[in-house]
């Protein structure tokens, strides 16, 4: 299941059911070396302290796809964020961009014995094209992490991402005109 809504011009919510409980989630939103395998490495997450997220895309996808030409340039990139709630395994949030893109926020819910319903609302997005931009990325990330969990791999983060932006975009699109 993945759902994916705007709640405001600068809120989005993307919701996806796991194939683990949500104590091994939080481990892959918490520890360094198992949130760089679907997202970014950097430092372990902990609570009210600096987190260190170090983008390298390389090892999301199963099989060889170079970076895009327009996202080179932030390959290897290095975001400090401040871990602003953090309530084991239930709520996950830092701040974005040192805040200047507000908040992304990881809500945890058990779905029976073995999987999770995740929420994640990104809000304090400074436009439509940022909202594009988050919305494709968190989308792709999240595919990576579902399809972590459930053995099944992302064959090709890159094009996976481009859908993903370009669905994001359709529906800001559809709620401008709406």
């Amino acid at each position: 299941m993945t759902a994916l809504e705007i709640l405001a011009p600068d809120t989005l919510r993307i919701e996806r059911v796991l194939d683990a409980p949500p104590e091994t989630v939080w481990r892959y939103l918490t520890e360094a070396d198992l949130r760089r395998r679907w997202f970014s490495g950097g430092t372990d997450a902990r609570a009210g302290e600096e987190v260190e997220l170090v983008f390298d895309h390389d090892n999301l996808s199963a099989d060889p796809v170079p970076y895009p030409e327009k996202y080179a340039k932030w390959k290897g990139a290095v975001g400090r964020e401040r871990v602003v709630e953090y309530d084991p395994p239930h709520v996950f949030a830092i701040s974005w961009d040192e805040g200047k893109q507000g908040t992304a926020r990881f809500e945890l819910f058990a779905e029976g014995a073995d999987k999770t319903r995740l929420v994640l609302t990104h809000s304090g997005i400074t436009g439509p094209g940022p909202m594009a931009n988050f919305g494709g990325g968190w989308h792709s990330h999240l595919a990576v992490l579902q399809g972590l969990l459930a053995g099944d791999p992302v064959r090709d983060f890159w094009a996976l991402h481009a859908e993903s932006e370009a669905r994001v975009a359709s529906i800001l699109a559809q709620a401008s005109t709406s």
